[in-house]
């Protein structure tokens, strides 16, 4: 009765470098709305429903890293040995000495995978000899599951948790497929004790799942990947092509992009989460409404952000305390440089977080004389202040984004050259007429960001208040016109490179 191809059926479902599961494709949607099915079905049946839970992890990852998914099985597994080390010795002397193993194996694991080229091509470069890389695949995701597991170790080695004594446990939390790839970086203390609790979701739960996975198809498919396909990547490939106010519209889209892209991956994380009766941490908080480079800190991949100041910052300040305000820079320096690292192996990744530690670092030198310049002036904790806060520490990040994104330095040499030397500001009529689709993006894309949080507050609570099968229908108007703005490849999430 149906003509069904098994094997085509079979290669759809196996590991392809070039089309990893993502939350965006309909092969996960429906396989997840299966997996939904059963993982409800035997909701009460804890041993059954975790079982189902890391099966599904694991086959998620595997879809999206292939046969690299070991590593993850054995990270999970050194992991958990190393807290029990830990926790099971009263000397000191041991229990540094297993943080030290704990610390110097995950970080070689990550260094190797994805740092190995870059170190070796520095070295060629020096000895001035010609670079051949060589064959490493950088398994996706490597980053946030290596640091979700060293804040467990973290966290029993500080005593600020207990160990789990259930493998199956660790495993949900680490394997745990919405944020696997790329984050939120849940905190272990947090997310451990949801494990054993009963799966209940209420209306509002329900709700907010919804609202925050229409948000984010909304933001990844719709603004961020449109945008970048058909604009700023082109851009961004041959800058001296275009003319300098089409250079900065595209640093504006980038800024935009990557914003959408990853809070997009974030919202859909969190909302798939809370369908399987978890709760994530939030991970953005419009971080583009940020008067200062530090609270856009706060604002922006909040995990990454609180994890480099527990594990990194705050031991760094400490120990070299005695220079008293001088601990306070090079520790923000140092941490930043480390931020920049983990993004990617490249010298644009390493400039760039060096760049937000130098604008930290000075903008804590100037604090004091600065208060007092705004107290003098009397436009302090004044609206007016506010905004030309807002609006300069825009600028600074989306510079900074320019070097984030640029492939090399030539490009943001030629994006720059073109903004100064070759404006030509009357483009920008013929650019609204011959990309309004893109224009009319970016505008929105905007103004949904700095609009007031008690209209999203309220658009959320609208859809809390429908029937489900409202939010169903809803949903999948969403998924349609997503479907429309979709090209015939659909764009990875950016930060699964990092």
């Amino acid at each position: 009765m149906f003509n069904i191809n098994t094997q085509s059926l079979l290669d759809l479902l196996k590991y392809n470098p070039s089309d990893p599961l993502i939350f965006s494709t309909s092969l996960f949607l429906f396989i997840f709305l299966i997996f939904l099915v059963f993982y409800n079905l035997f909701g009460k049946n804890k041993m059954v429903r975790l079982g189902l839970l890391i099966v599904f992890s694991l086959y998620f990852y595997y879809k999206s890293a292939g046969y690299y998914a070991g590593i993850l099985v054995i990270s999970a597994a050194v992991n958990f040995l190393f807290a029990r080390f830990i926790s099971s010795t009263e000397k000191p002397l041991l229990k540094r000495l297993n943080l030290l193993l704990a610390i110097i194996l995950n970080i070689g694991i990550l260094g190797y995978f994805k740092y190995t080229n870059f170190i070796l091509q520095v070295i060629t470069e020096i000895n001035k000899g010609q670079f051949e890389p060589l064959s490493i695949f950088l398994p996706i995701g490597i980053s946030f599951y290596t640091f979700k597991s060293l804040n467990y170790v973290f966290d029993v080695y500080l005593e600020t948790m207990e160990p789990t004594r259930s493998f199956r446990d660790f495993c949900v939390y680490v394997f745990f497929f919405p944020n696997i790839l790329a984050g939120p970086i849940d905190r272990a203390s947090d997310f451990i004790p949801q494990i054993n609790q009963d799966l209940y979701l209420t209306k509002e739960d329900l709700g907010k799942a919804t609202f925050l996975i229409i948000a984010g198809l909304f933001k990844k498919v719709v603004i961020a990947d449109y945008i970048s396909l058909n604009f700023v990547d082109r851009i961004f490939d041959f800058p001296l092509r275009y003319t300098g106010i089409e250079n900065l519209l595209a640093i504006y889209g980038y800024s935009l992009q990557i914003y959408c892209d990853f809070s997009g991956y974030t919202d859909m994380a969190i909302g798939i989460a809370l369908f399987l009766g978890f709760k994530l941490m939030d991970n953005f908080n419009s971080p583009f409404k940020a008067t200062s480079i530090a609270d856009f800190w706060r604002r922006w991949h909040i995990s990454l952000s609180k994890w480099l100041l527990d594990y990194l910052f705050k031991p760094l300040q400490f120990s070299i305390r005695s220079l008293r305000i001088f601990a306070n820079i090079i520790a923000l320096f140092i941490t930043f440089v480390v931020c920049g690292i983990w993004h990617g192996a490249g010298w644009n990744f390493i400039i760039w977080g060096a760049l937000h530690g130098f604008m930290m670092s000075f903008a804590l030198l100037i604090q004091k004389p600065k208060q007092k310049l705004y107290k003098m002036l009397r436009i302090a904790d004044t609206k007016f202040l506010k905004f030309f806060q807002i609006i300069i520490t825009f600028h600074l990040v989306t510079f900074s984004f320019l070097i984030f994104r640029a492939p090399d330095m030539q490009v943001i040499k030629d994006a720059i050259t073109q903004i100064k030397d070759f404006f030509h500001a009357e483009v920008f009529i013929q650019f609204a007429e011959k990309m309004p689709i893109i224009l009319g993006l970016m505008v929105i894309g905007y103004i949904l960001h700095f609009m007031p949080v008690k209209i999203e507050i309220g658009f959320r609570k609208f859809i809390t208040a429908l029937p489900w099968y409202g939010q169903a229908i809803l949903l999948v108007v969403v998924i349609w016109i997503a479907s429309q703005f979709k090209s015939a490849d659909i764009a990875p999430f950016i930060y699964f490179q990092f």
